[in-house]
């Protein structure tokens, strides 16, 4: 060709050096931010799987710290729990030592009742004061609130762990489909008929007893009763048809025993009612007790579940233990300690904890009393010389105190601690994912860059003898 108007071949060459320019700034673009999509034109649908990557990673890495977070609340809480255990095992150490009366002056007495007026007083303090910043952790601050509790049915119901919707609530239906029973033996009798003596034994101890001939089964009922602190059983005798007495231990389940060892005389017994079959030895039988559709573990009168993500445990009324045909239902409204520890927020993300108040006037049972009692001039300080509820008292205290620190415990060990790990193992092959779509490979880009570069020279020289070729018409002018 020999135009000199347009020159074809100067504008080819302009854009194939162009195109070399582009591939030579990209490869220089990708070297200098170590990413091969710097823009949604590098790789459009791979800027879209490594945005979405990269928001989980986020989630991740939040969750991570959130955990972390987490694990610092219940450690700084099992903290304080641990010298709230130590207190309250001195605690029953001078209830014990102040129930040796005979080597006790009242001075010491009094010195004891003052230590244990301390203690208590230190328990109350420690458990106001453990916090995580501003954030209460003994006191209440972190217990599940519920609506509903009928009083005469459950008692101490304490929620454990519970996911709740924001702004609503959970309910729970308590069912007994099997009653939870005393131990009970019978003696059908009547009067003695010879003089009588026996040994009786229940959960709390065991007591000898003797009555003449001729002794009503009252009388004998009273002896019984005059009895039942040291031995966890009571008598109640009955007239129907023919006078009889009815043995049964305070408790209630499989655990709960009477046992009755005669020693003298004739006193026959047999098994829960006149009719039963002869025995001296009975136990209770814990009830089946069915929670939101679940089976509840069962320890007399007291009941556990843990279906999900509900966890709790109560105490029922003994009259609402025999209730086969009754239930009794409440809602869990809100509180807790919540925790986000998944990379999606929401509530199949979160983990709950309950933990409940930890002061003197929380620890104990309803049934016996709480630890606020013992304190000078209540119900069970040392001067009433109840000794026996007030270490009853200590002991369900201790192990209230201690189920707590193994809950607290499994929490940070089988739910924390396996989350992080999981999370952390979930976010290195994430970020390996990520950077396989985003990251520039420097062996690849190194490559382009030396093959643009000489691309961009080559089309140079190209373009430049292109521009020449013109003026080669001018020879043909002569």
């Amino acid at each position: 060709m020999t135009r000199i108007n347009t020159n074809v071949q100067s504008l080819i060459a302009r854009r194939v050096l162009n195109t070399q320019n582009n591939a030579f700034t990209k490869s220089l673009n990708r070297l200098a931010t170590g990413l091969r999509i710097n823009s949604g034109r590098d790789d459009p649908s791979g800027l879209i799987a490594s945005e979405s990557l990269r928001s989980t990673m986020v989630g991740i890495s939040t969750a991570i710290d959130n955990a972390t977070r987490a694990d610092g609340v219940i450690s700084v809480a099992e903290g304080s729990l641990q010298e709230i255990s130590a207190l309250l095992l001195e605690l029953e150490d001078l209830i014990d030592r102040s129930a040796s009366e005979g080597g006790l002056s009242t001075d010491e007495v009094q010195a004891n009742q003052l230590q244990i007026n301390t203690i208590l007083q230190s328990i109350d303090r420690i458990a106001d004061g453990a916090s995580f910043g501003d954030i209460k952790l003994l006191d209440g601050n972190f217990e599940f609130t519920t609506s509903g509790v009928t009083a005469a049915q459950l008692t101490d119901v304490q929620i454990n762990a519970a996911k709740i919707p924001n702004g609503g609530y959970r309910d729970v239906v308590v069912e007994v489909q099997a009653s939870s029973l005393q131990a009970v033996l019978v003696y059908a009798g009547g009067a003695l008929a010879s003089n009588t003596a026996f040994q009786i034994r229940g959960n709390y101890g065991s007591e000898l007893l003797s009555f003449a001939q001729g002794a009503a089964t009252s009388a004998i009922a009273f002896g019984v009763n005059s009895t039942s602190d040291l031995t966890g059983i009571t008598a109640s005798a009955t007239a129907a048809g023919t006078s009889y007495l009815t043995f049964q231990s305070v408790e209630y389940g499989s655990a709960a025993f009477v046992d009755v060892s005669l020693l003298d005389g004739t006193f026959a017994l047999t098994k829960d009612s006149p009719t039963g079959s002869s025995a001296t030895q009975d136990y209770g039988r814990d009830g089946t007790i069915v929670v939101n559709g679940s089976l509840a573990t069962v320890n007399g009168l007291e009941a556990t579940v843990n279906a999900g993500s509900l966890n709790l445990q109560f105490t029922l009324d003994s009259s609402f233990a025999q209730q086969t045909t009754t239930s009794s239902s409440f809602q869990i409204t809100g509180g807790g300690g919540v925790f986000a520890i998944a990379a999606t927020v929401g509530l199949a993300g979160t983990e709950t904890i309950g933990i409940g108040s930890v002061t003197t006037g929380s620890l104990g049972k309803q049934s016996i009393g709480y630890l606020s009692s013992l304190g000078s001039g209540q119900t069970n300080d040392l001067n009433s010389k109840n000794f026996a509820v007030a270490q009853r008292i200590t002991r369900a205290a201790i192990k209230e105190g201690s189920s707590l620190r193994g809950r607290l415990g499994a929490f940070q060990k089988n739910t924390l601690a396996t989350t992080m790990n999981s999370l952390a193992v979930t976010l290195e092959n994430v970020t390996a994912a990520e950077s396989a779509i985003r990251d520039a490979d420097f062996a690849v880009e190194t490559s382009a860059l030396t093959r643009a570069q000489i691309l961009v020279n080559s089309s140079m020289l190209v373009l430049q003898s292109a521009n020449q070729q013109p003026a080669s018409v001018l020879q043909l002018l002569g």
